[in-house]
Order: structure tokens, then sequence, then C-alpha cells
């Protein structure tokens, strides 16, 4: 969990809060209960843990937070990966035939041309897919070697912020090259560029 979000989610819940050794600890919510100087909720990367000896419910505390910090990671991702992606030289494109749902909230492109002289499929567009909790699925199929060593260095910063790495497998699915890309140049499963002649 970012931890510049989860500092935005508390100040708007209104919570106290003490960052110690690149944790947030959570020292007061507006509870009723005395925590006699003990911490409510501690926050350490992913992993969240909660006082239940004096709080009988602390998970509640915790949804709330979640409810909040989701909302606020939706808007940093986008943030995030459309300062990366513009920062190496991609444009924006809206996704005008995207619905949100209770899953995915948001959905758009970001596009990026070839400098490749005999290139013939110049313009790429990777899709940026993110989830009701910030997690940003994406998607494209061919890309130019050029803009692949772009697109790799914006995703490096992209996870630098997140404080995530991919994984292979996990975040990073690989798809079936199609056919008529098999002549071109194309991210193996070991991320090495190769071409096929």
């Amino acid at each position: 969990m970012n931890q510049e979000v989860l500092i935005k989610a508390c100040n708007e819940l209104g919570w106290k809060y003490e960052i110690r050794q690149n944790e947030l600890i959570v020292l007061n919510a507006n509870q009723k209960e005395d925590l006699r100087g003990e911490y409510l909720l501690k926050v350490k990367g992913d992993t969240v843990s909660y006082n239940s000896y004096y709080m009988k419910n602390a998970k509640e505390f915790v949804a709330e937070l979640q409810g909040v910090f989701f909302k606020l990671n939706v808007v940093y991702a986008k943030e995030t990966i459309l300062k990366e992606f513009e920062g190496v030289g991609f444009t924006f494109k809206r996704d005008y035939d995207f619905v949100a749902n209770n899953e995915e909230v948001e959905r758009f492109y970001m596009v990026g041309v070839s400098k490749i002289e005999n290139e013939d499929e110049k313009r790429t567009e990777i899709q940026f897919t993110i989830l009701n909790d910030g997690t940003v699925v994406t998607d494209s199929n061919y890309i130019p070697e050029d803009i692949h060593k772009l697109a790799d260095e914006a995703m490096l910063k992209i996870d630098s912020a997140f404080g995530t790495q991919r994984r292979e497998g996990i975040e990073i699915k690989r798809k079936e090259v199609p056919e008529r890309y098999k002549t071109k140049s194309y991210c193996t499963v070991n991320n090495k560029i190769k071409a096929k002649n």
C-alpha cells in the first residue's frame, strides 16, 4: 500500500497517525475506546495489523481505511501512469466505449509512435484498466522495440511509485504471439527483445 496514499486517506478520515521506520501507525481514529497509548492500526508495505486487545471492532476501522484508500489509490494510479508514460513520450487516449462496473473503474490507452524507419506498424496503443482497489492491468499487442523500451522505462518508474514489482505470470501475463507478428520484434517470456527472421 503506497504510504503517500495512506497518509491522504488518514487525513481525509481525520485520523491521528505517525510514521515510524517506514510504518504508518494509526494512534486515534476517533474511536470511543481508550487505547492507553497503544496503536489502533499499523501498516507496513501491504501488511495491516490491528489492536484486537483494546478494540473488539478493529476490523471495521481496517475496512473504513481500505474504503477511502482504494478510492484515492485509483486516482493515484491514473495520475502516476499518465505522468510516467507522458514523460517518455506517450500520449493519452480516452476509451469512449468503456463503461465502469463494480470491479473495473477506469480504462484508457497510452499511445506511442515508433521512430524505427522501416517499421510498418509505428503506432502502438497500450490499454490500462484500473480496478476498484487501484490495481493496474495492462494489455497490448505488438510493440516495436523502441516503444517497448520506453514502456519498460515508464513501468519501472510506476513500480517504484507503487512500491511494488510486477511478477511474470501474475501482473504480467504473456499472450501467444499472433501469426502476423511472428516475423517482427517482440518481447519473449524472459523479457528479452528478439527478432525472428
